[in-house]
């Protein structure tokens, strides 16, 4: 185990400790674990974590790690409709289908309405769907999940990642205040940190091999 200098939270955000570099072939086996009578449908395992923490980037590796994997991103079931309140959507269209073992082919009325092409799409035959987004880890999915993962980040290091991803416009600085208005107290309010299968890190870099380890926590400090 590795003793680091504690992040800079939001407040109440409980801080994960013994952070070590964990073999991805491990924390695949520790979500499958986490839901051992999952049969003729795929894992379901949310990824959650602040905005620029490093959740997309992780669920990249994660799906080289296994090629037969499905992504669903929250922010195309969010877009144009709400923040967060999305969670029935979600639910409906996508994972019920997949709890029957069915595809997903998913195409929300927002789209329609904004002339946004493509669907919401998941093939049949996937190994693993990711559910990837701020706010997936919550009560109201809860039936619907397997695993899950919460990715921890510095605020300063994911300031820093959504500035030269976003930019640091006026209009942007406008648009991150809003959604902090509705992120801070729901994830408050859900606390995803505490029910986690597993907490890793976005901006700890411990040395390791990107393509077959990760770096994650051992406890979450409960104080």
């Amino acid at each position: 185990m590795t003793d680091r200098p504690r992040m800079r939270l939001h407040a109440g955000e409980v801080e994960a400790a013994d952070w070590h570099v964990e073999e991805l072939s491990n924390v695949l086996r520790r979500l499958r674990e986490a839901a051992p009578d999952v049969t003729g449908r795929p894992l379901l395992v949310a990824v959650d974590g602040r905005g620029g923490a490093g959740k997309s980037t992780l669920v990249q590796r994660l799906c080289e790690f296994v090629p037969a994997s499905g992504v669903v991103h929250t922010d195309d079931i969010a877009w144009n409709h709400a923040c967060f309140d999305w969670g029935q959507l979600l639910t409906e269209h996508v994972l019920k289908p997949l709890h029957r073992g069915e595809a997903v082919e998913f195409r929300p009325r927002a789209w329609t309405d904004h002339d946004r092409p493509g669907t919401i799409r998941v093939p049949a035959g996937t190994d693993v769907v990711w559910i990837e987004g701020t706010g997936v880890i919550r009560t109201e999915l809860a039936p619907w999940l397997d695993a899950s993962i919460w990715v921890q980040g510095d605020l300063d290091e994911q300031e820093r990642r959504l500035a030269a991803r976003d930019g640091d416009s006026a209009a942007q600085r406008q648009h991150i205040a809003a959604w902090l208005a509705e992120e801070l107290p729901f994830l408050l309010r859900e606390q995803p940190w505490r029910k986690a299968t597993i907490v890793v890190a976005g901006t700890i870099d411990l040395p390791h091999d990107p393509d077959t380890e990760i770096v994650t926590a051992a406890r979450v400090i409960r104080y």
